[in-house]
């Protein structure tokens, strides 16, 4: 047939041009079902797929009928996908990176999972694993296979124990999710990827509509277990239209395969800690750490790192825009950044709270900092806000706790951690995001227990003490290089970085750079003594007293 009804809007269209669209609807936008045939072509490099053999299962377990026998609905099945069940599995390159790839067919049965699915993917998993592969995972399910029973069952158990192997042998794992994804293929390996990406218009839960309808008798809002909401509730890390799926995965295993830096050549050492440095008056330091025009975490991610795949949400209530955090490459190195965000305008000021986080902000970067442990990358904070926000719902949901676990987290975490005060170092919601091996402080950043309008507020009772308390308190980076709390300081050019913010991007990267250099050949056991050595000594009575005098 030359032409087409879309699924989405009912439009007539040209069924050459749909399949250059990669099956999306050039009116509305609408996803339209891939094959797993199809899926491979889209994502893979061309000709690099090689199927991967799966051991047979039975083909009727428990002898099923309904309106017809099992074995009748998969011979149907079979003669119309022309494949022996709901899977596809290989070995496949996506931009030159090679991984494992498994593939569900919503045709065939709904994409259901029965036996040969679980088999299917616990093969994949063990290969992965044996190759020291990444794994992919594409799903369109509408759950278990329910004429296999319980069997079908327990591939819940035999999958999500399969992916559980893949992190402790610190592998990636991936997963597409498309339309629909539901039931026990998402409350198993669908939902355990380390990256969990939505297509562009999916759907996915755990029970579907109907179920909810008629169980519950539940009213379902607007955009309900879409792809959106999903991203907006915390519950996946991207949402991509078709045509940018493969161009991110293949960043993505590009990021978590990448060697060693190799950007020695660039290094140039900074002070060290505990060096004479002339002291600036505290007072404007604030001012200029609090600069709009100040460089934020989005700037440096753009400038000063090669490049970057964000990562969204804390996988249980929603996305903080006050955290941005990723994966990230610089100097031939890849990361894990996480970092406040502010923003240069009123406008953008609102959107990201003014760089206050919420309890899940701090899960995100608790969950992102546990991803890098996991697959064994360094991580890079860039630490600027002027303290976790102190509100209601904050409170209710779990403020201090989602900070205090982040800190106890980044004290024991098995990979390198080099944290960056780029502005302003607030209290405990600055804290939660310094506490590692390396602690540099831009030449007009501060660190401090509290705000001096704050300080003064209560110590002065008046606010306008402010400089007062901003002096008194010992903020600035040469207080914190004497003091022992930091270990560099970052020079800025001219006036400040918001002065002249590509050449502060360059001293950012220039400083990042030498410090991973420095401390990344560390094993983890290495990392750790000398971690809780270098938290232990902070506020030691004799190294105070050695830094006063400096």
């Amino acid at each position: 047939m030359s032409w087409t009804h879309c699924a989405g809007c009912g439009h007539l269209l040209y069924r050459r041009r749909l399949t250059r669209d990669l099956e999306v609807c050039s009116e509305c936008a609408h996803h339209h079902r891939l094959t797993a045939a199809e899926r491979v072509a889209q994502l893979t490099d061309p000709h690099s797929f090689r199927p991967v053999p799966v051991p047979a299962g039975p083909d009727d377990p428990l002898g099923f009928t309904d309106s017809r026998p099992y074995p009748e609905r998969l011979a149907a099945a079979r003669a119309a996908t022309g494949t022996d069940d709901a899977v596809l599995t290989g070995t496949a390159a996506v931009g030159g990176v090679e991984c494992v790839l498994v593939v569900l067919d919503f045709a065939f049965l709904g994409g259901s999972m029965g036996v040969a699915v679980g088999e299917a993917v616990v093969t994949a998993a063990d290969l992965a694993r044996a190759r020291s592969l990444p794994l992919v995972l594409v799903t369109a399910s509408g759950g278990a296979r329910m004429q296999e029973g319980v069997l079908s069952l327990m591939q819940m158990a035999r999958t999500a124990q399969a992916v559980a192997r893949l992190r402790e042998a610190g592998l990636l794992t991936v997963c597409l999710l498309t339309d629909p994804t539901f039931g026990g293929v998402t409350a198993s390996f669908a939902s355990l990827g380390d990256v969990l990406i939505a297509e562009s218009g999916a759907r996915v839960g755990f029970a579907g509509p109907r179920v909810i309808r008629q169980t519950v008798r539940e009213e379902l809002p607007e955009g309900f277990q879409r792809a959106p909401s999903l991203l907006a509730q915390g519950l996946v890390d991207r949402v991509e239209d078709r045509e940018q799926l493969r161009p991110v995965l293949s960043r993505l295993l590009r990021l978590h395969t990448a060697g060693a830096g190799d950007d020695l050549a660039v290094i140039q050492h900074l002070p060290q800690a505990r060096e004479a440095v002339t002291v600036p008056d505290a007072w404007e330091v604030v001012g200029r750490a609090r600069h709009t025009g100040r460089p934020t975490t989005r700037d440096y991610l753009a400038s000063a790192f090669d490049d970057f795949v964000e990562l969204h949400g804390d996988r249980a209530h929603g996305d903080d825009p006050a955290v941005v955090g990723g994966v990230a490459a610089i100097g031939g190195r890849s990361v894990v950044v996480v970092g406040h965000q502010k923003g240069h305008d009123t406008a953008e000021l609102v959107r990201t709270n003014f760089g206050m986080p919420h309890p899940e902000g701090y899960r995100k970067a608790l969950r992102l900092f546990r991803h890098a442990e996991r697959l064994g990358l360094p991580v890079v904070t860039l630490i600027d806000t002027p303290g976790a926000y102190p509100g209601v719902a904050a409170e209710q949901r779990g403020q201090s706790i989602a900070i205090a676990e982040l800190i106890a987290a980044s004290s024991r975490l098995r990979v390198p951690l080099v944290g960056v005060v780029t502005g302003e170092g607030g209290s405990g919601g600055a804290l939660a995001l310094a506490t590692g091996d390396r602690l540099l402080v831009l030449e007009n950043a501060f660190f401090s227990v509290i705000s001096p309008e704050g300080c003064a507020s209560i110590l002065w009772r008046t606010a306008e003490a402010a400089p007062q308390a901003a002096q008194a308190l010992r903020l600035t980076a040469p207080d914190l290089l004497r003091l022992g709390i930091a270990d560099q300081v970052v020079p800025e050019p001219g006036d400040g970085a918001h002065a002249d913010p590509s050449a502060a991007a360059g001293l950012l990267r220039t400083a990042v750079v030498t410090a991973l250099n420095q401390i990344c050949p560390w094993d983890a056991e290495s990392l750790l003594r000398e971690r809780e050595q270098r938290i232990g000594r902070l506020g030691q009575t004799s190294l105070l007293a050695e830094g006063a005098t400096a």
